[in-house]
């Protein structure tokens, strides 16, 4: 009897650790959303509303680098005044919608985890991939690292949407260990990560981002994520229907795992 009784007890200490640990695991996630999704709204929620100071935020972020530009529409983009950047075969069935802020370390995790995958099942046409990107980051943190890394990605689709897939993939390998280091608001930084793009640092590209040529756009982009009553990055939609692309912990779930989700929610 005595020793069922720690035989009880050592696997009732395990089923508490695992319930603690799981415990902490959720805990985690919930922080790191708030902190990606939520850290504008919780300073001023109470007073103004979640959507009414994010949608202030935007336009007083990225609105100063955009004053006196000509609205530039990169190529390839799509949806009103461009704010969606689609990769993949047009005519594909599917619709795999991501939305990343270039500041996000959990977006960070889900493009280089996910990203090629992503890339892989788009080029072969299982589905298309429509990106659209926000910028609140630069608001709660500091900074201008997500508007000018967005009108980077705008300069590099304008090159070609295989450039701009390279392009977002290097930048989040090389994402700022802390989301306080304003890494990406560096314009040499941002043209020495396009070196590692074969082509992509053509005259035309370096000057939209020596220049910020992009900002406009890169407001209207911004704008559109407040719009779509999103509430943080990263989120991820399979035919309109959002999954989830995280484990418990922060990081990504595998690409086989996402290939189920995608496989569950095609049309038919």
């Amino acid at each position: 009897m005595a020793s069922s009784s720690k035989k009880d007890q050592r696997r009732e200490a395990r089923e508490r650790l695992r319930a603690a640990r799981e415990t902490e695991a959720r805990r985690a996630r919930l922080r790191g959303r708030l902190l990606v999704g939520g850290a504008a709204v919780a300073v001023l929620a109470v007073a103004a509303g979640a959507g009414i100071y994010a949608s202030r935020q935007a336009g007083s972020g990225g609105g100063s680098e955009a004053a006196g530009k000509p609205f530039l529409r990169p190529a390839r983009t799509s949806g009103t005044d461009g704010v969606v950047v689609p990769y993949g075969k047009p005519d594909a069935k599917d619709v795999v919608s991501v939305w990343l802020d270039p500041r996000c370390p959990f977006c960070a995790n889900v493009e280089t985890g996910l990203g090629p995958a992503l890339k892989e099942q788009a080029d072969a046409g299982t589905y298309r991939v429509e990106y659209h990107f926000a910028t609140f980051l630069d608001g709660p943190l500091g900074g201008k690292g997500s508007k000018r890394a967005l009108n980077a990605l705008g300069a590099a689709v304008n090159e070609s949407p295989e450039k701009f897939m390279e392009y977002l993939q290097v930048l989040y390998k090389n994402h700022p260990q802390k989301e306080t280091d304003d890494k990406f608001g560096s314009t040499d930084t941002l043209l020495g990560f396009a070196d590692q793009v074969p082509g992509l640092r053509t005259p035309g590209f370096d000057k939209a981002v020596e220049e910020l040529s992009y900002m406009p756009w890169v407001d209207k982009v911004s704008q559109a994520f407040y719009g779509s009553g999103k509430k943080g990055t990263p989120a991820v939609e399979v035919n309109g229907k959002e999954v989830n692309v995280l484990t418990g912990t922060g990081g990504p779930i595998t690409p086989d795992a996402f290939g189920q989700l995608v496989a569950e929610n095609r049309k038919p």
